[in-house]
């Protein structure tokens, strides 16, 4: 099984610069409705962050800053996240944003199936709207590969993806799962789902 790691590092500019992670979503901070469905389907989690660190310790997860300053881009997160996971003896790593409310329940199990059949080192979704790169499962194994990646000052998920062994894995069934809350008009017009 993955560890899980919901990336709430961003800066947020869409929103103001506001932290997404903590906005009120429906009564509670948009991380705890990520957090219900994507806790179940991994071995434990780990939140990315770089701000606010302290209200996201209250979840008791481990946090992780960037080891750069700066809002370097989610690939910063998943590198700490590959490095924790490594440090723990563990082989891949989940990765979900964490303005995703309604990510699918059987997100890691079937991204892990593609990954197996494929025998790659990377699967993320794809849906008919198009790549959803940061719902993915990565091997730790990829960790010395992406920080000579950031070494090099490159920053683009699929550009890093491109260099590895992946495979996308299509949810054209439920393209609504991945919609990210980006506007503070998407907060209140996106409602729960079961």
């Amino acid at each position: 099984m993955a560890i899980g790691c919901i990336l709430a590092g961003g800066a947020s500019t869409r929103m103001g610069g506001q932290d997404k992670g903590l906005l009120s979503w429906h009564g509670h901070p948009l991380i705890e409705a990520v957090v219900a469905r994507f806790e179940p389907q991994v071995e434990s989690l780990m939140i990315s962050a770089n701000r606010h660190l302290e209200q996201y310790r209250h979840y008791g997860y481990p946090v992780l800053s960037d080891a750069e300053q700066g809002y370097a881009g989610p690939l910063a997160g998943i590198e700490r996240a590959l490095a924790h996971a490594r440090q723990a003896s563990l082989d891949l790593v989940a990765i979900a944003p964490c303005d995703a409310p309604l990510l699918p329940l059987d997100l890691v199990a079937r991204l892990q199936a593609a990954l197996n059949a494929a025998d790659a080192d990377i699967a993320y979704a794809v849906t008919v709207g198009g790549d959803q790169p940061v719902f993915a499962l990565i091997k730790t194994t990829l960790l010395p590969n992406l920080s000579e990646y950031l070494r090099e000052g490159k920053r683009k998920v699929r550009r890093w993806y491109a260099r590895c062994s992946t495979v996308t894995v299509p949810f054209d069934d439920v393209p609504l799962a991945f919609t990210n809350i980006n506007t503070p008009e998407m907060l209140h017009s996106i409602l729960p789902s079961a």
